[in-house]
């Protein structure tokens, strides 16, 4: 009857099931809050990916989907030989944020040109790429696009991912455990969570520090500890975020000092405090706890939801929709998956060190634990249509597909959390153990004075006699420097057994503790599935980490609305089929040429041309040309490399056209040494 009592007594079984789905379904699409972000994409660039200019450009533009953070080298554009001819810091156009245009040197040369772009998005995660443009006509170059691209290192991306998961783990067990303490249970081994969240936050804020220039500027370990990388990196938004943590854990470090000491002490002096004088002075130690505990409160919300904001004010959060509205969800979400998976943490740590834990704690866990599934609710859904916006990116995006599997896990954490509310109600208090007291006989535990004369093993506790006295005091004077020598080597000597006896007695409690907490199955269920709960919990984590470096949903969905929109060309589109007849009026002169443009779109294109002869058989010919040219825009000619193939096949390949329009394709074809001729026809590009 006990236990059922206990489990009505919570909240309502459906709808903490109910919430709990929920939270499973929606939050987790957001449990990486403050984690994923909409990466800056490249949406359009001046001159355009793939164009032919007639004229050098005096600079060049980049277009982003969100404002980026520019360096020195953020905008690179390398000639046909590999030589920078960029000249001047990469800005803002215009003061725009989502811009960076570069000016370029005056009187380059004709030819291909690769720019090669780095940037910080606004949520501080590094983008990089290249594209080509042509003055004049195309050329060869040595450069290639991978190569321009920036790339990060390996070896400092694994370092940077692990300080990511470092730190989010660390500010889960440091709020999770603390807020346990406070409201559930304090003891050694939720102080041991808490102090070990503390350092894993700081010692991994070090290393992200440290790692972010080589990070974002695609250089290798060794440029870990550049002092100029460093101070960049403290002049962005993310850096000044980094070094408030570490100012910020500072503080808590104060905070951890009180909770677990000085409240510490004041719950085990009220503990002790009996009647007449001892309740007058457990009185005032209620009072002052109870002062303690309110500015450990106020205090410990301040410190956390700064940590919090650390991430929300340098993240996604902070740019894209509403980041006024953002910013404060982000913390209330990180804040509650703290709560939640941290405290489980701690209550994991409880049952495992043995320590006795009442049922009204672990009760209160569940309680506090089921308003976090709550705030995560609330903020989940919101941040799942801002991240994903819609079921499409969802299904159809590489991050929505590792949200599916986050999903996936968080139900199975559910359901294991199910499991230990259970084995909750099923807990039952054991009676208060006391220590037996040890009494001790009168003058065994005083010491003599130091100075003062010993009795010898065996001697009467009566009056010293006469003579007896007299040789005392005939030798006192003699042997006054050895006793003190003799008294100081014996206290040293109590103090070391002393301290053995404590180990000793800390073993045998902590050894007499382990039985009992096996032979409680109540405990030892719900240590089961709390520590299952937490092993799902650890790899939820993992998983969130993977989802900071990958685009989510609704920027991948706005990046391929903005390709399409710069190519303009219909899913539908096919390739241009033109058939010449042509003459050059020697013998075997007469044929038919049949030119194919695939796709017909701007950019790359396929050229591939087939002459035959009047009876449709293939027919090869000395010299066979091809160009093209918008007359109206004045681009052109631009001429294809064609290459033959076999008897009567030509190709060309990557032949690039800047822009949509009506081209005119002239096609020139010599049968002999004299007689060539030159046919005309139009082609529509899309």
């Amino acid at each position: 009857m006990r236990t059922r009592t206990a489990v009505r007594r919570g909240v309502p079984l459906p709808g903490a099931l109910l919430v709990a789905f929920l939270a499973a379904l929606l939050c987790t699409l957001t449990l990486g809050a403050g984690t994923a972000s909409a990466h800056a994409a490249l949406t359009a660039t001046d001159p355009a990916d793939g164009s032919v200019v007639p004229t050098a450009p005096a600079r060049v533009t980049l277009t982003f989907s969100e404002g980026v953070l520019l360096s020195p080298d953020s905008v690179r554009v390398l000639d046909p030989r590999g030589e920078r001819v960029d000249a001047g810091r990469p800005q803002h156009d215009g003061g725009r944020s989502g811009t960076a245009t570069v000016a370029l040197r005056a009187g380059i040369a004709d030819g291909t040109y690769t720019v090669a772009w780095q940037a910080v998005s606004a949520d501080s995660h590094p983008v990089a790429g290249a594209f080509t443009f042509s003055v004049g006509a195309p050329s060869k170059t040595t450069v290639t696009v991978d190569s321009a691209a920036t790339r990060t290192d390996p070896a400092v991306a694994a370092f940077y991912a692990i300080g990511r998961y470092a730190a989010y783990a660390g500010f889960v067990l440091l709020v999770g455990g603390c807020v346990f303490a406070g409201v559930c249970r304090s003891s050694r081994a939720v102080q041991r969570v808490a102090v070990g969240g503390w350092i894993a936050l700081f010692v991994s804020t070090v290393a992200l520090l440290l790692l972010r220039g080589a990070f974002t500027s695609g250089k290798g370990m060794g440029s870990v500890l550049d002092l100029s990388l460093l101070g960049g990196v403290l002049a962005t938004k993310p850096g000044a975020a980094l070094l408030s943590r570490l100012l910020l854990l500072s503080a808590a470090a104060v905070f951890l000092a009180v909770l677990f000491g000085t409240y510490a002490q004041e719950d085990d002096g009220r503990g002790r405090s009996g009647d007449g004088a001892g309740a007058t002075a457990g009185g005032r130690t209620l009072g002052r706890r109870r002062d303690i505990a309110w500015g450990l409160g106020v205090g410990g919300t301040l410190v956390a939801g700064g940590l919090a904001a650390t991430w929300a004010l340098a993240e996604h959060a902070s740019a894209g929709l509403q980041p006024w509205l953002a910013m404060p969800v982000d913390v209330a979400h990180l804040l509650g998956v703290a709560v939640w998976l941290g405290g489980l943490a701690a209550l994991l740590a409880t049952l495992w060190s043995g320590e006795r834990i009442r049922r009204t704690a672990v009760e209160r866990f569940s309680r506090m634990a089921f308003v976090a599934v709550c705030v995560l609710v609330a903020t989940g859904l919101y941040q799942s249509w801002r991240q994903v916006g819609s079921w499409d990116a969802l299904m159809g995006t590489e991050y929505g597909r590792w949200l599916l599997v986050k999903a996936g896990l968080v139900v199975v954490m559910v359901g294991v959390a199910f499991l230990s509310r259970r084995w909750t109600g099923r807990l039952v208090d054991a009676p208060e153990s006391r220590r037996p007291t040890v009494r001790k006989k009168p003058g065994a535990g005083a010491k003599p004075a130091r100075g003062a004369a010993k009795p010898p093993s065996g001697a009467s506790a009566g009056p010293a006699s006469g003579a007896d006295a007299a040789e005392t005091a005939s030798g006192a004077q003699g042997t006054k420097g050895a006793r003190v020598s003799t008294d100081d080597s014996a206290d040293a000597v109590d103090s070391v057994r002393a301290a053995q006896l404590a180990r000793q007695r800390a073993a045998r409690e902590k050894a007499a503790g382990r039985r009992v907490r096996d032979a409680d199955t109540g405990r030892t269920g719900l240590r089961r599935s709390v520590l299952a709960e937490a092993g799902v919990a650890v790899v939820v984590l993992a998983v969130t980490t993977a989802l900071t470096g990958t685009q989510p949903g609704r920027a991948e969905t706005e990046q391929r609305r903005a390709v399409a929109g710069r190519t303009a060309a219909p899913s539908a589109a096919r390739p241009a089929d033109v058939r010449i007849a042509y003459d050059t009026g020697g013998t075997g002169g007469r044929g038919t040429a049949r030119v194919t443009v695939d796709p017909a779109r701007t950019g790359a294109n396929t050229l591939t041309v087939t002459l035959t002869d009047p009876s449709g058989r293939p027919v090869d010919v000395p010299e066979l040309t091809l160009s093209m040219t918008e007359k109206e825009k004045q681009i052109g000619p631009l001429r294809a490399a064609l290459e033959r193939q076999s008897a009567g096949l030509w190709k060309a390949k990557d032949f690039r056209l800047p822009m949509a329009g009506d081209w005119q394709l002239s096609l020139t074809v010599r049968t002999s040494d004299i007689d060539q001729v030159t046919e005309i026809e139009n082609v529509k590009i899309i």
